[in-house]
């Protein structure tokens, strides 16, 4: 590992430390090196707030002029909530700038590095490029397509059941996995589920187990059948619900969600009269929604798998079997084995007395 990789790493341990809060904006670590010493270190706390670079800068004790400047991401170079973060960078007369990865943000997309160079400072680009868009795959996706980063999530049992055939399903996986669910849903922007899940299991769908935010809570419900006094209508003031539904909807249970302070949002429909998931993944990017964490039913999860928008797979398995029951997924319409679903293995650990795969989808 040369010195240049083992600062990026270091920095990107930094920039990890945002997830789940900077988002929409990316997760950003930087670290500052002179004469083999750091002497600054910061990262993205809070979408809004102070910039990774423009925290390092402010940690410093001494002059920063000609030390080494590790940043995961090239610094922006547009004015948003903050000032651009190239010209503190800039201002600070570093002997080196060393860059993770490109920004796909097109207001920056290359200007940062541009501006670097035109001030006679040394930029190095790339240096573990891979790891440094890994951990930001969501914005990636979402700056370069406009569409949320999809990740799909259920826990099933050993022989592939997410219930039983009466539809009981808690719990199936440890008290380690459903923490480190609910680590996952403060990492993503809004979690989804279907209406037979809200009616089913009354979830609260909130981040209660770990210290996070709670996502955007969006319901699939074309003809708004959920109770007004499900859990996920309740609290808006500490995590709002959308639902999502149809013209077909009655107009009486329109008027009263509406009265309750709940959002909707219509989508087309589809030939068998069900909601159009393409268009309201297109819509939820259109309102800012960057990531979008999908944890069922059935129904929701093999729509979400046959029509490919998912980017990534994360099933959690328990050593239980309970025979007959609900599938996690259905029907894809595949009918011989050259047309499954590939996956690339991310991770692949014991949590809990449960196994966990993730995976890219192909």
């Amino acid at each position: 590992m040369t010195n240049d990789e083992y600062y990026m790493r270091r920095a990107l341990k930094l920039a990890k430390k945002g997830e789940g809060r900077a988002s929409p904006n990316p997760m950003v670590g930087a670290l500052i090196v002179k004469d083999g010493m750091v002497i600054g270190a910061g990262y993205h706390a809070c979408c809004g707030e102070n910039h990774a670079e423009i925290n390092a800068i402010a940690g410093t004790v001494e002059s920063i002029a000609g030390a080494d400047f590790y940043i995961t991401l090239e610094p922006c170079t547009h004015y948003g909530r903050t000032p651009p973060c190239v010209d503190a960078v800039i201002r600070s007369k570093p002997g080196r700038v060393i860059i993770g990865a490109l920004d796909p943000n097109p207001l920056v997309a290359g200007r940062g590095i541009a501006l670097l160079q035109r001030h006679g400072i040394e930029t190095t680009v790339g240096v573990l490029e891979a790891e440094c868009r890994r951990l930001n795959e969501k914005f990636f996706k979402f700056m370069i397509t406009g569409l949320p980063f999809i990740t799909v999530k259920y826990a099933q049992t050993l022989d592939g059941r997410i219930a039983t055939a009466t539809g009981h399903s808690r719990w199936i996986s440890s008290p380690e996995s459903r923490r480190y669910t609910h680590r996952l849903r403060s990492a993503h922007d809004a979690i989804l589920v279907g209406s037979g899940t809200v009616m089913l299991d009354d979830p609260e769908l909130t981040v209660r187990l770990v210290k996070g935010r709670n996502p955007l809570r969006i319901v699939l419900d074309s003809r708004l059948r959920i109770p007004l006094e499900s859990r996920i209508l309740q609290n808006q003031d500490q995590a709002r619900t959308v639902i999502v539904s149809t013209k077909m909807a009655p107009k009486s249970n329109l008027k009263r969600l509406e009265e309750m302070g709940i959002e909707l949002l219509f989508t087309n429909v589809t030939n068998k009269g069900k909601i159009d998931l393409p268009d309201l993944i297109m819509k939820l990017g259109k309102k800012g929604i960057s990531s979008v964490l999908i944890e069922g039913g059935s129904s929701v999860i093999t729509s979400v798998l046959r029509e490919e928008l998912a980017d990534k797979l994360v099933v959690i398995t328990a050593p239980k079997i309970v025979g007959n029951g609900i599938e996690g997924v259905g029907d894809l319409g595949i009918t011989n084995m050259d047309q499954a679903l590939t996956l690339f293995p991310i991770k692949f650990k014991k949590i809990g007395a449960d196994f966990l795969f993730e995976g890219k989808i192909k």
